[in-house]
């Protein structure tokens, strides 16, 4: 398997131990990481979002995404960017996260 492939995989996993504390799902699951990028020298751009602008853990979100992706062996550093464009809603949640909130 691709090295790359393998360590976004330890990434994914590694984000859905990440919980916004007001919501019982992980933030991977609820849509809010747009994007996933592995450079060669193992570096990490994480985009994520929030579900509001002024969501009062957003400190604390992005520091337990960080902290929890520099965990993973041969991780470099790990930048995260927190984007509003496109604007989260509901619709990009996954399956599993709209059965747990009551959406589907």
């Amino acid at each position: 398997m691709n090295e790359v492939l393998t360590i976004e995989n330890k990434i994914v996993e590694m984000l859905r131990t990440v919980f916004d504390p007001e919501i019982p799902v992980n933030v991977y699951d609820l849509g809010l990481i747009y994007k996933v990028e592995v450079n060669d020298d193992k570096s990490v751009n994480i985009d994520m979002t929030l579900t509001a602008p002024n969501c009062p853990a957003a400190d604390f979100i992005m520091e337990d995404v960080k902290q929890k992706v520099e965990s993973i062996d041969d991780i470099g550093a790990v930048t995260i960017n927190l984007v509003f464009e496109p604007e989260w809603d509901k619709d990009m949640m996954s399956d599993e996260a709209k059965v747990e909130l009551g959406f589907l």
